[in-house]
């Protein structure tokens, strides 16, 4: 494990770089050298779950004043998943800094979305000891919640329904969606849906998908609607 390259990455600096480790360390490395003294990342994991629970709770709270209990947690569900946890750490090069017995290794460990997902939570754990849970809690800022805002979890959000059940609340009031751009080459094109409602008022959302980009726009008016 090369401790200055991953803190680079990461723009961090870690006060105890042994915690750091442990985070990295698959209990198939520490069955393989039991004449020394190392620690598994496993108990590291279970704090992270709860630093990740807490922290993306904190933040779908704060940034969706309108939405319900049962959807939060539907899309907290989407971001703290195994698939999406995989892919924070793929995204972070996680894996090459994992340490890991043979057998593991041979068989594709490195690589296993099971295992990085640990490895992921197994590092907020030691961030959050080594430096508290406000630096976990812009790591998350910086690395996660971005996808969020983007609308990378929004497959797990209808915001068209949620911006539909607002406007029945005034009479006379309807919702008119319009893809008002296409671009890019047709293997790679992204669409802009404009959404109209509510007096005039206007939404614009971008997507891989006329879905995604209407979705995104239902997303932009409910933004303006709960803050205004």
């Amino acid at each position: 494990m090369n401790v200055a390259k991953l803190e680079e990455a990461l723009q961090l600096k870690f006060n105890n770089h042994e915690l750091l480790k442990q985070a990295f360390t698959h209990s198939s490395y520490v069955n393989e050298h039991r004449n020394r003294n190392f620690s598994d990342n496993e108990r590291l994991e279970f704090l992270g779950d709860a630093v990740l629970e807490l922290g993306v709770s904190q933040f779908l709270f704060r940034t969706n004043s309108s939405m319900p209990e049962g959807e939060m947690t539907k899309l907290r569900a989407s971001i703290v998943c195994e698939p999406s946890l995989y892919n924070f750490a793929k995204e972070l090069n996680f894996g090459e800094h994992i340490f890991l017995g043979k057998g593991e290794e041979q068989t594709g460990g490195r690589d296993r979305p099971a295992l990085l997902a640990d490895v992921f939570e197994a590092f907020l754990g030691a961030l959050y000891l080594d430096q508290g849970f406000d630096t976990a809690l812009s790591f998350l800022e910086t690395h996660v919640f971005p996808k969020v805002e983007t609308g990378a979890f929004s497959h797990a959000m209808d915001y068209k329904s949620q911006l539909q059940e607002l406007v029945q609340q005034e009479k006379n009031h309807i919702i008119e969606y319009n893809i008002v751009e296409e671009k890019g080459p047709s293997h790679n094109k992204e669409f802009v849906s404009k959404v109209t409602v509510m007096n005039g008022i206007t939404g614009k959302g971008i997507g891989r998908t006329k879905k995604e980009a209407e979705q995104r726009a239902a997303k932009n008016v409910l933004d303006i609607l709960t803050n205004k």
